[in-house]
C-alpha cells in the first residue's frame, strides 16, 4: 500500500512502526491456522478436581506465603463498556411503541426496584421529571425511565465503563463493581504487611472517573477490613491498536481519508500485565463480582489457587536447582519427567529420542517459563472459550491451552468433534506466577504465539470491515506458558453481561439483609 504523509503521521502518534502495518495487512491475508486441538481438557486428562482435604492443604500454603516478604497484585482488566449491557434497552428505545413488550423489558421494568442503582436513578427522576419511578411507569413513560438510566443528562450508565456501575445492595450503600474487586482483594490478596495492591487496566476517557472514584471509597474499605490499598492504572497502549480493512482487505479509510485503527483485544494487555511487579498475580474481569453473603466460596476458591500455583512453583524452582546444581541422579530425572508430563500436562512424543544431555535442556527449557493456575467451569451453554490439548504447530507439543471456538477449525468433522466434547468453560479466573527462580521477572511478550490471533467482522457507519484481534491475554498472549487447569465451583462464576443479570440471586441481597 501507499501511505500518504497523513498515514505516517498517525504512526508516528500510535508509535506504531510501518513494518508493523504491513504485517497486519498481510495477516488479513493469510489469516491464522486454526489452533490443533488433540482432546478437550478433562477431568482425567489436564483439569484437576480439589479435594476437600487438598483444598484446606493449599489454603493454608497460600495463608503462609502471604505472611511472607511477598508482593501480590490483583490486576482486573476494566476497560469494558456498559453499553453492550443495556443494548436490549437501547433496542426499547429506539422502538415505534412507548410500553414494553418483549420479554427483557418486561423483566427490566418489573424488576427495576431490584437494582441497585434504583434509588439513585428515583432521586434523578424526582428532580428533573418531578416524579418518582412508580409515578413515571404508571403514566406509561417507561421509555423517560429508560433515558435516564442511560443517557448523559440523566446518571448516563450508557456510556460508562461496567465497573463504575452500581452493582450490588449492600449494608453501607449500593458498591460499584469496582468496589466489590476492593473488597475481594482484601479478603485474599493482601500482603504481610496488610497491603493491598490492585491494578486496572481502563480506557483513557474513563481514567479521571475511576481515580475519582477509587479516591472516594478505597478509605471506606480500609477502614473496614484494616488494610492500605495501592491502586494503579494504565491503558491500553496504542502501540497495540490494528488497522481495520475492508471486504477486499484493503485498510478501511474514514470519510476523511484517514486510515482506522481499532484496539487490539484483550492480548494486548499482556504489555499492561509484563509492566506491572508481583510474585504472585491474581486476574480476573471486572464484572464477576458477587455480594457480601455470596463471596466465601470465591474468596476460598482464590486462595486454593494461589495456595496450588505457589507450592508447584516450589517444586519447579526446587527442580531448576537440581539441574544448575548438575548433580541429579537418573530416578530425580524420571520424576522431572513425570512432573512434567502428568503434572504440568506438556507431552513431547519425541523426549524419548533425547539423548541424556539434550533431555536435560529440554526439561530446563519447558519449567523456566512463568506458571498459571486457572479456575474452569463446567460449561452451562455460556459463550467463549475452553480448556483443551492442543498440539503446537511450532515443535509438536502437546500442552495445556485455553482456545476460543474462532481458533477452531468447525468445518472440520474431526475438531468438530473434539470441541464439541468439551464440558468446560473458561471464567477467566486465574492467578500467575511471572518471576523466575532468581527472583526476576520474565519478558511475558517471549511468551506469545502471535499465530494464536483471529480475524474478526465488525461495521462502522454501515460500512462492513474486518479487524485483528491480537493473541487473548489468557489465550495465545500466554500460549508458553506451564497451565495448571482446576475445576471452579460454578458460584465462583457470575458474569454480567446484560443488566438483566443484576436480578438474578447471585447479585441479590439476602431477604431481610438490608
Amino acid at each position: 500500500m501507499l501511505l500518504t504523509e497523513e498515514d505516517r503521521q498517525l504512526l508516528s502518534e500510535k508509535q506504531i512502526p510501518e513494518s508493523q502495518l504491513r504485517e497486519q495487512l498481510v495477516r488479513f491475508s493469510q489469516g491464522f491456522p486454526f489452533m490443533d486441538i488433540v482432546a478437550p481438557a478433562t477431568v482425567r486428562k489436564g483439569i484437576c478436581v480439589f479435594t476437600a482435604k487438598e483444598r484446606e492443604a493449599c489454603i493454608k500454603t497460600w495463608d503462609a506465603y502471604r505472611a511472607k516478604d511477598r508482593e501480590i497484585l490483583k490486576f482486573v482488566p476494566a476497560s469494558g463498556a456498559a453499553s453492550r449491557m443495556f443494548k436490549d434497552l437501547y433496542a426499547f428505545l429506539s422502538a415505534p411503541r412507548e410500553t414494553p413488550v418483549t420479554g427483557f423489558e418486561k423483566r427490566f421494568f418489573d424488576g427495576i426496584a431490584d437494582f441497585a442503582f434504583y434509588d439513585l436513578l428515583n432521586g434523578w427522576c424526582r428532580g428533573r421529571e418531578g416524579r418518582d419511578i412508580p409515578a413515571l411507569l404508571a403514566a406509561g413513560r417507561y421509555k423517560s425511565v429508560a433515558a435516564a438510566l442511560l443517557e448523559g443528562d440523566g446518571l448516563g450508565y450508557g456510556r460508562l465503563p461496567k465497573g463504575l456501575l452500581l452493582f450490588h445492595a449492600a449494608d453501607g450503600g449500593a458498591r460499584t463493581a469496582l468496589e466489590e474487586q476492593l473488597v475481594e482483594g482484601a479478603l485474599y490478596a493482601s500482603n504481610r504487611a496488610g497491603e493491598v495492591h490492585v491494578h486496572l487496566t481502563v480506557s483513557p476517557e474513563h481514567l479521571p472517573l475511576f481515580e475519582r472514584m477509587a479516591k472516594e471509597k478505597a478509605p471506606l474499605y480500609e477502614r473496614m477490613f484494616g488494610v492500605k490499598y495501592t491502586i494503579s492504572w494504565s491503558v491500553q497502549s496504542p502501540g497495540t491498536d490494528t488497522v481495520a480493512v475492508d471486504a477486499t482487505n484493503e485498510p478501511f479509510r474514514e470519510p476523511g481519508g484517514a486510515l482506522l485503527f481499532r484496539p487490539g483485544g484483550h492480548g494486548a494487555l499482556i504489555g499492561n500485565l509484563d509492566r506491572v511487579d508481583a510474585d504472585v498475580i491474581f486476574v480476573k474481569n471486572i464484572d464477576n463480582v458477587v455480594p457480601d453473603h455470596l463471596k466465601a466460596p470465591t474468596v476460598l476458591f482464590k486462595k486454593a489457587l494461589a495456595g496450588l500455583l505457589v507450592g508447584l512453583q516450589e517444586k519447579i524452582f526446587g527442580y531448576l536447582r537440581l539441574i544448575e546444581s548438575g548433580g541429579y541422579t537418573r530416578r530425580q530425572v524420571e520424576e522431572m519427567i513425570y512432573f512434567l508430563q502428568n503434572r504440568l500436562c506438556v507431552k513431547n512424543p519425541e523426549m524419548k529420542y533425547l539423548e541424556d544431555a539434550e533431555l536435560i535442556l529440554y526439561i530446563r527449557q519447558k519449567l523456566l517459563r512463568p506458571l498459571r493456575v486457572c479456575g474452569m467451569v463446567r460449561n452451562t451453554g455460556e459463550p467463549g472459550g475452553g480448556p483443551f490439548l492442543v498440539r503446537s504447530a511450532k515443535d509438536g507439543v502437546v500442552s495445556l491451552q485455553i482456545v476460543e471456538s474462532s481458533q477452531i477449525d468447525l468445518a472440520d468433522p474431526q475438531k468438530k468433534a473434539v470441541f464439541e466434547r468439551s464440558a468446560y468453560f473458561n471464567p477467566v479466573d486465574l492467578v500467575c506466577a511471572p518471576k523466575g527462580p532468581d527472583g526476576r521477572k520474565y519478558h511475558l511478550p517471549d511468551f506469545v504465539d502471535g499465530n494464536a490471533g483471529f480475524i474478526s467482522r465488525r461495521s462502522r457507519d454501515g460500512r462492513e470491515l474486518k479487524a485483528l484481534e491480537l493473541p487473548g491475554l489468557w489465550n495465545g498472549a500466554m500460549s508458553d506458558w506451564n497451565t495448571v487447569f482446576v475445576e471452579a465451583p460454578p458460584e465462583t462464576f457470575n458474569p454480567v453481561k446484560s443488566v438483566i443479570d443484576l436480578l438474578r440471586p447471585q447479585h441479590q441481597p439476602l431477604a431481610g439483609d438490608l
